[in-house]
């Protein structure tokens, strides 16, 4: 008996090895392939290895475009979005948890709505809005439209309604107001569920590409997806600097998960709950 568990302990083990370096070998590639020359990138057969690491991909990265602004107006459309997300879908939420009030009941069901529609179909809306506000082709413009996420209202309803009543009552029998219940009872009782919000907002916010493409014409207004996707040009891509500005775009977000990862993990599996 033990030894058949040993076994099955093994097969488990391979298996889960397996995946892990399936998952992890586009990661590998693309650090290798930016230490190639472009004409070893396009070489057939593949070559696994660059025959001298070419170290300057990383820097050159820099010279052609300015990098620095689209990690800048990354950063800043990301933290925007993050707080702008988890800050108007708490109180959207906790309206449509505890408070009563007409309609109620229709008006969530038409946010729920917004769930089952591609994300494509609001972008004309979404540009026309903007272009009318004279934010066209600003910093701004980046992160209007991804302040409220339909997702992330359902989200932290769902975990405010898990909250007891009797802890608001308490706190109204005492004199509180429903903001200050809000703010010093219901929001630190779902810190788990705001950061589960702020990984999924970080993850959207960070990642965007098609609306920075839409609105925004000038290298120095564009993301790093949307600087780095203006490198695929129509007479050849140059991968390896599209590689090297993909792995300098990544290191944000490894260190953050790699400080955050137990907050990850439970935001995930509170999110699949839910």
């Amino acid at each position: 008996m033990n030894q058949e568990k040993k076994s099955n302990k093994i097969v488990v083990h391979l298996l889960l090895i397996l995946g892990s370096g399936i998952m992890i070998f586009p990661f590998i590639w693309m650090i290798i392939t930016a230490l190639k020359t472009k004409t070893e990138a396009i070489q057939v057969p593949p070559r696994i290895l660059p025959e001298v690491a070419q170290w300057g991909n990383f820097s050159k990265i820099f010279e052609i475009f300015p990098f620095g602004n689209f990690y800048v107006n990354t950063i800043v459309s990301t933290l925007v979005i993050t707080f702008g997300q988890v800050f108007l879908c708490a109180l959207a939420a906790y309206a449509f948890a505890r408070l009563e009030f007409p309609f109620k009941n229709f008006l969530f069901l038409l946010l729920l709505s917004i769930l089952m529609v591609p994300g494509q179909t609001f972008l004309i809306p979404q540009y026309l809005t903007v272009q009318k506000l004279g934010l066209l082709d600003s910093i701004p413009a980046l992160f209007l439209p991804g302040l409220f996420s339909a997702f992330g209202t359902f989200l932290l309803r769902q975990f405010f309604m898990s909250i007891p009543t009797e802890v608001e009552e308490a706190a109204i029998i005492d004199g509180a107001s429903r903001i200050k219940i809000f703010f010093t009872i219901i929001l630190p009782l779902s810190k788990s569920a705001l950061i589960s919000l702020s990984i999924f907002s970080l993850l959207y916010g960070w990642n965007s590409l098609l609306w920075p493409l839409i609105v925004n014409t000038s290298t120095d207004k564009m993301t790093l997806s949307a600087g780095l996707a203006s490198l695929s040009g129509q007479y050849g891509t140059d991968f390896p600097m599209v590689m090297a500005g993909s792995f300098l775009a990544c290191i944000p977000l490894i260190i953050i998960f790699l400080i955050f990862q137990k907050q990850f993990i439970e935001g995930i599996a509170l999110s699949g709950g839910k």
